[in-house]
Protein backbone atom coordinates (compact mmCIF):
# COMPACT_ATOMS: atom_id res chain seq x y z
CA UNK A 1 0.00 0.00 0.00
CA UNK A 2 1.09 3.55 -0.71
CA UNK A 3 0.34 6.38 1.72
CA UNK A 4 0.25 10.15 1.34
CA UNK A 5 -0.35 13.23 3.46
CA UNK A 6 -3.92 14.48 3.24
CA UNK A 7 -3.47 17.99 1.88
CA UNK A 8 -1.78 20.55 4.10
CA UNK A 9 -1.80 18.33 7.19
CA UNK A 10 0.23 15.67 8.92
CA UNK A 11 -2.46 13.02 8.42
CA UNK A 12 -1.30 9.89 6.57
CA UNK A 13 -3.91 8.13 4.43
CA UNK A 14 -3.79 5.19 2.06
CA UNK A 15 -3.93 6.14 -1.62
CA UNK A 16 -7.12 4.12 -1.93
CA UNK A 17 -10.06 5.09 0.30
CA UNK A 18 -12.83 2.57 0.93
CA UNK A 19 -16.23 4.20 0.53
CA UNK A 20 -19.12 2.60 2.37
CA UNK A 21 -22.11 4.10 0.58
CA UNK A 22 -22.98 0.53 -0.42
CA UNK A 23 -23.22 -0.66 3.19
CA UNK A 24 -26.82 -0.89 4.40
CA UNK A 25 -29.90 -3.02 4.72
CA UNK A 26 -30.27 -4.83 1.37
CA UNK A 27 -33.27 -3.59 -0.56
CA UNK A 28 -33.60 -0.30 1.33
CA UNK A 29 -35.38 2.40 -0.62
CA UNK A 30 -32.30 4.64 -0.81
CA UNK A 31 -29.76 2.11 -2.11
CA UNK A 32 -31.51 -1.18 -3.01
CA UNK A 33 -28.16 -2.64 -4.09
CA UNK A 34 -26.57 -2.20 -0.62
CA UNK A 35 -24.99 -5.15 1.20
CA UNK A 36 -25.69 -6.12 4.81
CA UNK A 37 -23.56 -6.09 7.94
CA UNK A 38 -21.82 -9.43 7.39
CA UNK A 39 -20.83 -8.69 3.80
CA UNK A 40 -19.80 -5.16 4.77
CA UNK A 41 -17.47 -6.51 7.44
CA UNK A 42 -15.86 -8.89 4.94
CA UNK A 43 -15.12 -5.94 2.64
CA UNK A 44 -13.67 -3.88 5.51
CA UNK A 45 -11.48 -6.79 6.66
CA UNK A 46 -10.08 -7.20 3.16
CA UNK A 47 -9.35 -3.48 2.97
CA UNK A 48 -7.50 -3.57 6.28
CA UNK A 49 -5.52 -6.64 5.22
CA UNK A 50 -4.41 -4.79 2.09
CA UNK A 51 -3.21 -1.77 4.07
CA UNK A 52 -6.14 0.58 3.49
CA UNK A 53 -6.50 2.86 6.51
CA UNK A 54 -8.88 5.45 5.03
CA UNK A 55 -12.66 4.89 5.22
CA UNK A 56 -15.48 7.15 4.07
CA UNK A 57 -19.19 7.22 4.95
CA UNK A 58 -21.99 9.76 5.56
CA UNK A 59 -24.83 10.27 7.99
CA UNK A 60 -27.39 9.93 5.18
CA UNK A 61 -26.18 6.69 3.57
CA UNK A 62 -28.89 4.05 3.99
CA UNK A 63 -30.37 6.32 6.68
CA UNK A 64 -27.46 5.71 9.07
CA UNK A 65 -26.88 2.00 8.48
CA UNK A 66 -23.68 2.69 6.56
CA UNK A 67 -22.16 4.39 9.59
CA UNK A 68 -23.40 1.60 11.85
CA UNK A 69 -21.98 -1.21 9.72
CA UNK A 70 -18.66 0.54 9.14
CA UNK A 71 -18.30 1.36 12.84
CA UNK A 72 -19.07 -2.20 13.89
CA UNK A 73 -16.63 -3.67 11.38
CA UNK A 74 -13.79 -1.36 12.40
CA UNK A 75 -14.42 -1.86 16.11
CA UNK A 76 -14.04 -5.63 15.65
CA UNK A 77 -11.11 -5.61 13.25
CA UNK A 78 -8.97 -2.50 13.72
CA UNK A 79 -7.34 -0.29 16.32
CA UNK A 80 -9.04 3.11 16.38
CA UNK A 81 -5.80 5.07 16.26
CA UNK A 82 -4.64 3.20 13.14
CA UNK A 83 -7.60 4.09 10.90
CA UNK A 84 -8.81 7.36 9.39
CA UNK A 85 -12.59 7.65 9.34
CA UNK A 86 -14.49 10.29 7.41
CA UNK A 87 -18.19 11.02 7.59
CA UNK A 88 -20.39 13.82 6.27
CA UNK A 89 -23.07 16.28 7.32
CA UNK A 90 -25.84 18.07 5.39
CA UNK A 91 -28.48 15.57 4.27
CA UNK A 92 -30.76 13.71 6.69
CA UNK A 93 -33.81 11.46 6.47
CA UNK A 94 -36.05 14.27 7.78
CA UNK A 95 -37.46 17.29 5.97
CA UNK A 96 -38.45 19.08 9.19
CA UNK A 97 -36.84 22.42 10.17
CA UNK A 98 -33.38 22.34 11.76
CA UNK A 99 -32.84 18.66 10.97
CA UNK A 100 -30.55 19.14 7.97
CA UNK A 101 -28.16 21.58 6.32
CA UNK A 102 -25.19 23.31 7.91
CA UNK A 103 -26.65 25.48 10.65
CA UNK A 104 -24.91 25.38 14.00
CA UNK A 105 -27.88 23.54 15.48
CA UNK A 106 -27.90 20.88 12.76
CA UNK A 107 -24.13 20.35 12.80
CA UNK A 108 -23.95 19.99 16.58
CA UNK A 109 -26.78 17.47 16.58
CA UNK A 110 -25.63 15.47 13.57
CA UNK A 111 -22.06 14.94 14.79
CA UNK A 112 -23.36 13.35 17.98
CA UNK A 113 -25.69 11.11 15.98
CA UNK A 114 -22.86 10.04 13.69
CA UNK A 115 -20.50 9.31 16.58
CA UNK A 116 -23.15 7.19 18.25
CA UNK A 117 -23.76 5.15 15.10
CA UNK A 118 -20.02 4.75 14.46
CA UNK A 119 -19.36 3.78 18.10
CA UNK A 120 -16.53 6.32 18.18
CA UNK A 121 -15.50 9.29 20.31
CA UNK A 122 -14.32 11.30 17.30
CA UNK A 123 -14.09 11.24 13.51
CA UNK A 124 -10.83 12.00 11.77
CA UNK A 125 -12.35 13.92 8.86
CA UNK A 126 -15.73 15.70 9.00
CA UNK A 127 -16.98 16.69 5.56
CA UNK A 128 -19.72 19.12 4.61
CA UNK A 129 -21.68 17.16 2.02
CA UNK A 130 -22.95 20.20 0.08
CA UNK A 131 -22.95 24.02 0.23
CA UNK A 132 -25.80 25.43 2.32
CA UNK A 133 -27.26 28.52 0.66
CA UNK A 134 -29.59 29.06 3.62
CA UNK A 135 -26.95 29.37 6.34
CA UNK A 136 -24.18 32.01 6.56
CA UNK A 137 -20.85 30.37 5.84
CA UNK A 138 -19.46 32.15 8.93
CA UNK A 139 -21.91 30.22 11.12
CA UNK A 140 -20.96 26.93 9.49
CA UNK A 141 -17.21 27.44 9.71
CA UNK A 142 -17.32 28.52 13.35
CA UNK A 143 -19.45 25.51 14.30
CA UNK A 144 -17.05 23.15 12.53
CA UNK A 145 -14.08 24.83 14.22
CA UNK A 146 -15.76 24.36 17.60
CA UNK A 147 -16.12 20.64 16.91
CA UNK A 148 -12.38 20.43 16.28
CA UNK A 149 -11.64 22.29 19.52
CA UNK A 150 -14.09 20.04 21.39
CA UNK A 151 -12.19 16.94 20.23
CA UNK A 152 -15.07 15.44 18.29
CA UNK A 153 -13.40 16.07 14.92
CA UNK A 154 -9.71 16.04 13.96
CA UNK A 155 -9.80 17.60 10.47
CA UNK A 156 -12.33 19.20 8.13
CA UNK A 157 -13.22 18.48 4.51
CA UNK A 158 -15.71 19.68 1.91
CA UNK A 159 -17.54 18.08 -0.99
CA UNK A 160 -19.42 18.88 -4.20
CA UNK A 161 -19.48 22.65 -4.52
CA UNK A 162 -18.29 25.38 -6.88
CA UNK A 163 -14.73 26.65 -6.63
CA UNK A 164 -15.86 30.15 -5.61
CA UNK A 165 -17.79 28.67 -2.70
CA UNK A 166 -14.84 26.63 -1.52
CA UNK A 167 -12.51 29.62 -1.75
CA UNK A 168 -15.01 31.75 0.19
CA UNK A 169 -15.18 29.17 2.99
CA UNK A 170 -11.38 28.97 3.18
CA UNK A 171 -11.15 32.76 3.28
CA UNK A 172 -13.69 32.97 6.11
CA UNK A 173 -11.77 30.37 8.10
CA UNK A 174 -8.45 32.15 7.58
CA UNK A 175 -9.95 35.55 8.45
CA UNK A 176 -11.15 34.29 11.85
CA UNK A 177 -8.28 31.90 12.56
CA UNK A 178 -10.71 28.97 12.35
CA UNK A 179 -9.88 25.47 11.12
CA UNK A 180 -9.71 25.30 7.29
CA UNK A 181 -10.62 22.43 5.01
CA UNK A 182 -7.78 20.08 4.07
CA UNK A 183 -9.67 18.00 1.49
CA UNK A 184 -12.19 18.31 -1.31
CA UNK A 185 -14.34 15.33 -2.24
CA UNK A 186 -15.30 16.00 -5.85
CA UNK A 187 -17.28 14.11 -8.47
CA UNK A 188 -14.51 13.11 -10.85
CA UNK A 189 -13.80 10.28 -13.26
CA UNK A 190 -12.97 9.75 -16.94
CA UNK A 191 -16.62 10.36 -17.90
CA UNK A 192 -16.98 13.51 -15.77
CA UNK A 193 -14.01 15.90 -15.68
CA UNK A 194 -15.59 19.30 -15.09
CA UNK A 195 -13.67 19.62 -11.79
CA UNK A 196 -10.47 20.00 -13.79
CA UNK A 197 -11.54 23.48 -14.96
CA UNK A 198 -11.50 25.37 -11.64
CA UNK A 199 -11.65 23.16 -8.53
CA UNK A 200 -8.52 21.10 -9.15
CA UNK A 201 -6.27 24.08 -9.94
CA UNK A 202 -7.56 25.80 -6.78
CA UNK A 203 -6.84 22.71 -4.68
CA UNK A 204 -3.38 22.37 -6.16
CA UNK A 205 -2.59 26.01 -5.45
CA UNK A 206 -3.76 25.77 -1.82
CA UNK A 207 -2.43 22.24 -1.17
CA UNK A 208 -5.89 20.77 -0.60
CA UNK A 209 -6.18 17.02 -1.15
CA UNK A 210 -8.69 15.83 -3.75
CA UNK A 211 -10.52 12.60 -2.92
CA UNK A 212 -12.72 11.85 -5.95
CA UNK A 213 -16.05 10.16 -5.42
CA UNK A 214 -17.63 7.95 -8.08
CA UNK A 215 -14.18 7.33 -9.60
CA UNK A 216 -15.60 4.48 -11.67
CA UNK A 217 -18.77 6.32 -12.76
CA UNK A 218 -20.93 3.97 -10.70
CA UNK A 219 -19.44 0.96 -12.46
CA UNK A 220 -19.66 2.27 -16.02
CA UNK A 221 -15.86 2.33 -16.29
CA UNK A 222 -15.48 -1.25 -15.03
CA UNK A 223 -17.23 -3.02 -17.89
CA UNK A 224 -18.43 -2.46 -21.42
CA UNK A 225 -21.55 -0.34 -21.48
CA UNK A 226 -23.91 -3.12 -22.54
CA UNK A 227 -23.35 -5.07 -19.29
CA UNK A 228 -26.26 -5.07 -16.84
CA UNK A 229 -26.02 -5.22 -13.04
CA UNK A 230 -28.47 -4.84 -10.18
CA UNK A 231 -26.98 -1.46 -9.31
CA UNK A 232 -27.06 -0.28 -12.91
CA UNK A 233 -30.76 -1.07 -13.08
CA UNK A 234 -31.76 0.33 -9.64
CA UNK A 235 -29.42 3.29 -9.00
CA UNK A 236 -31.53 6.14 -10.31
CA UNK A 237 -29.10 8.80 -9.04
CA UNK A 238 -26.27 7.33 -11.10
CA UNK A 239 -28.50 6.93 -14.13
CA UNK A 240 -29.39 10.60 -13.87
CA UNK A 241 -25.68 11.47 -13.88
CA UNK A 242 -24.57 9.35 -16.81
CA UNK A 243 -27.36 8.00 -19.01
CA UNK A 244 -28.01 11.23 -20.89
CA UNK A 245 -24.36 11.43 -22.08
CA UNK A 246 -24.05 7.75 -22.97
CA UNK A 247 -23.48 8.33 -26.67
CA UNK A 248 -20.55 10.72 -26.16
CA UNK A 249 -19.06 8.71 -23.28
CA UNK A 250 -19.13 5.35 -25.06
CA UNK A 251 -15.85 6.07 -26.85
CA UNK A 252 -14.08 6.70 -23.53
CA UNK A 253 -15.32 3.41 -22.08
CA UNK A 254 -14.09 1.63 -25.20
CA UNK A 255 -10.66 3.21 -24.81
CA UNK A 256 -10.48 2.07 -21.19
CA UNK A 257 -11.34 -1.42 -22.43
CA UNK A 258 -8.62 -1.20 -25.08
CA UNK A 259 -5.92 -0.18 -22.58
CA UNK A 260 -7.08 -2.90 -20.19
CA UNK A 261 -6.34 -5.38 -22.95
CA UNK A 262 -2.98 -3.80 -23.64
CA UNK A 263 -1.89 -4.13 -20.00
CA UNK A 264 -3.79 -7.37 -19.32
CA UNK A 265 -5.55 -5.67 -16.43
CA UNK A 266 -9.21 -5.17 -15.49
CA UNK A 267 -10.86 -1.96 -16.69
CA UNK A 268 -11.27 -0.83 -13.08
CA UNK A 269 -7.49 -0.59 -12.72
CA UNK A 270 -7.09 1.53 -15.83
CA UNK A 271 -9.80 3.96 -14.70
CA UNK A 272 -8.32 4.27 -11.20
CA UNK A 273 -4.75 4.52 -12.48
CA UNK A 274 -5.80 7.54 -14.58
CA UNK A 275 -6.98 9.30 -11.40
CA UNK A 276 -3.95 8.23 -9.38
CA UNK A 277 -1.69 9.85 -12.00
CA UNK A 278 -3.31 13.24 -11.35
CA UNK A 279 -1.01 15.15 -8.94
CA UNK A 280 -3.90 16.74 -7.04
CA UNK A 281 -5.57 13.39 -6.29
CA UNK A 282 -4.70 11.91 -2.90
CA UNK A 283 -7.06 8.94 -2.77
CA UNK A 284 -10.00 7.94 -4.97
CA UNK A 285 -12.97 6.69 -2.95
CA UNK A 286 -13.87 3.24 -4.23
CA UNK A 287 -17.07 1.42 -3.42
CA UNK A 288 -16.97 -2.34 -2.96
CA UNK A 289 -19.59 -5.01 -2.32
CA UNK A 290 -17.19 -7.96 -2.34
CA UNK A 291 -13.65 -8.42 -0.97
CA UNK A 292 -12.21 -9.09 -4.41
CA UNK A 293 -13.43 -5.66 -5.56
CA UNK A 294 -11.07 -4.12 -3.03
CA UNK A 295 -8.08 -6.17 -4.13
CA UNK A 296 -8.62 -5.27 -7.76
CA UNK A 297 -8.79 -1.57 -6.90
CA UNK A 298 -5.61 -1.69 -4.84
CA UNK A 299 -3.76 -3.33 -7.72
CA UNK A 300 -4.33 -0.13 -9.70
CA UNK A 301 -1.51 1.40 -7.67
CA UNK A 302 0.91 -0.79 -9.62
CA UNK A 303 -0.33 0.19 -13.08
CA UNK A 304 1.89 2.85 -14.68
CA UNK A 305 0.18 4.68 -17.50
CA UNK A 306 2.35 6.56 -19.97
CA UNK A 307 1.70 10.18 -21.00
CA UNK A 308 0.43 8.79 -24.30
CA UNK A 309 -1.99 6.52 -22.43
CA UNK A 310 -3.31 9.46 -20.45
CA UNK A 311 -3.81 11.53 -23.60
CA UNK A 312 -5.50 8.59 -25.34
CA UNK A 313 -8.03 8.24 -22.50
CA UNK A 314 -8.71 11.97 -22.29
CA UNK A 315 -8.93 12.93 -25.96
CA UNK A 316 -12.62 12.03 -26.62
CA UNK A 317 -14.00 13.97 -23.64
CA UNK A 318 -16.60 16.67 -24.27
CA UNK A 319 -17.96 19.17 -21.72
CA UNK A 320 -20.72 17.87 -19.47
CA UNK A 321 -23.47 19.55 -17.48
CA UNK A 322 -22.16 20.27 -13.99
CA UNK A 323 -23.30 17.52 -11.62
CA UNK A 324 -22.74 17.48 -7.87
CA UNK A 325 -22.93 21.03 -6.48
CA UNK A 326 -26.18 21.84 -4.71
CA UNK A 327 -28.46 24.36 -6.43
CA UNK A 328 -30.14 27.17 -4.45
CA UNK A 329 -33.65 26.03 -5.38
CA UNK A 330 -33.19 22.37 -4.43
CA UNK A 331 -35.30 21.43 -1.42
CA UNK A 332 -34.94 17.65 -1.03
CA UNK A 333 -32.56 17.43 1.93
CA UNK A 334 -33.22 13.70 2.30
CA UNK A 335 -30.96 12.58 -0.58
Amino acid sequence: MQYTKLGNSGLDVSRICLGSMGFGTPGNDMFPWAVGAEDSEAVVKQALDLGINFFDTANIYSYGDSERYLGQALKKNAKRDEVVVATKVFFTHSDKPNQHGLSRKAIMHQIDQSLERLCMDYVDLYIIHRWDYRTPIEETMEALHDLVKAGKVRYLGASAMYAWQFEKAQFVAASHNWTPFISMQSHMNLLYREEEREMLPLCQDENVAVTPYSPLASGRLTRQWSAQTKRYQSDQVARGKYDHTESQDMEIVERVHHLAGKYEAPMVQVALAWLLHKPQVAAPIIGAHKPDHVRSAVDALNLDLTPDDMAYLEEPYLPHTVTGPWAPDQTDFTR
